[in-house]
């Protein structure tokens, strides 16, 4: 069997979906040697990261190649997904399986169509979505529902968006958990300190991690931490307390400046266990999301975590976070408080936090996506 896999999102460094496609490639490459893999891209300025990424792979494995094509993702989006012209397959020739990624769905004949949907925001959320994102996912999704032959969703939640809403038979999709990268584990103190002299950490901080846009709710975050600071509780307290917010800017309304949050940008990969493992606690208010990868990370570094109470979130989070309502500041706020103030719960939370994070493996992933692969041409 010849699986082509899309991996033109990995460009985007530091996305959600490019550590999914990034670990979904590794963990497939690692547990399956005997079928061959063909690592497809297309990237204009962000091609190195492709061919740095393809490269270290067929270093490492007999049963991997790659075509990796300098051709801008907009071009890509015109031709594939609004005109849906010219078959992938006089770019990569023959396969058995086509596994196309989150940003374009071209053609191709005489292989079966594998896609992943990791949420609809653009149909249930449009409003909280960049214009551009929502015009070429839905032109993207009217493809993947007339030719894919089986669909990834990431959670029940999103399953059951992709069946209300794109009426798909219920048989073409399969829920696939994502899983969380080995190097989420609790950091030693020296490895905090080392990350927190580098980026100038503050000595005690509630932590969110994600790229800023409307969707991340983070305008009420701030205004539920701003509650927060001013709890008698908290504000009695004599250690100072800081909000510090990890990831890429997005789009959208920018952050107010105000006191005590830290817009810290992206940081390096291999540092974010030790800022996870030495905040006071995780908060993920999203509006919302596929699956909600940052919470389980948090989990798994001993992290103690609040997240919304809807979709995917309440999914993953179960009984093991804080949940909140997203639209409300004061419940935010209030739950903020506890989790600072309540040491049992914080330890109650932290201990159910662990056992939901070993649940997610990459491995067990990658092995049931292989069975699908396999049951289409069987």
């Amino acid at each position: 069997m010849k699986v082509a896999i899309d991996i033109s999102q990995i460009a985007y460094t530091g996305s959600g979906v490019a550590t999914y496609t990034e670990n979904l490639v590794r963990s497939l490459l690692q547990m399956d040697r005997n079928n061959q893999y063909l690592l497809f891209g297309i990237s204009l300025r962000q091609i190195d990261v492709l061919t740095d990424f393809t490269s270290e792979l067929k270093k490492k494995y007999s049963n991997v190649e790659s075509k990796i094509v300098r051709l801008p993702q907009t071009l890509g989006n015109l031709v594939w997904n609004r005109y849906h012209v010219l078959d992938l397959g006089r770019f990569i020739g023959s396969a058995d399986i086509f596994h196309s990624s989150d940003w374009i769905q071209p053609p191709i004949k005489g292989v079966k169509k594998v896609t992943t949907i990791h949420d609809l925001v653009v149909y249930k959320y449009p409003q909280i979505s960049h214009p551009d994102i929502v015009a070429t996912q839905k032109r993207r999704l009217y493809w993947v529902k007339k030719e894919c032959d089986a669909i990834i969703a990431d959670s029940v939640s999103t399953k059951r968006d992709i069946l209300e809403t794109l009426k798909v038979e219920p048989d073409k999709v399969t829920v696939v958990y994502p899983g969380i990268d080995s190097q989420f584990i609790p950091q030693d103190e020296e490895e905090f300190i080392r990350v927190r002299q580098k980026y100038n950490l503050p000595e005690r901080y509630i932590l969110f991690v994600g790229t800023r846009e409307p969707r991340k709710n983070l305008q009420r975050l701030i205004l539920a931490f701003d509650r927060f600071l001013r709890h008698p509780l908290v504000s009695s307290q004599n250690k100072e307390i800081n909000l510090v917010l990890v990831g890429k800017t997005g789009w959208g309304q920018k952050l107010k400046n105000v006191r005590f949050v830290y817009p810290l940008g992206m940081v390096e990969k291999k540092d974010l266990p030790a800022i996870y493992s030495g905040a006071v606690f995780f908060v993920f208010p999203s509006l919302y999301e596929g699956f909600g990868l940052p919470i389980l990370e948090a989990m798994a570094c001993g992290c103690p975590v609040i997240t919304s109470n809807m979709g995917s979130l309440a999914e993953i989070a179960s009984d093991c976070a804080i949940q909140i309502d997203p639209y409300d500041e004061e419940d935010i706020s209030v739950k903020m408080v506890q989790l600072v103030i309540d040491q049992n719960l914080r330890k109650k939370i932290i201990k159910r936090g662990f056992s939901q994070s070993e649940r997610f493996k990459w491995e067990d992933a990658a092995s049931k996506l292989l069975k699908i692969y396999e049951s289409l041409i069987s």
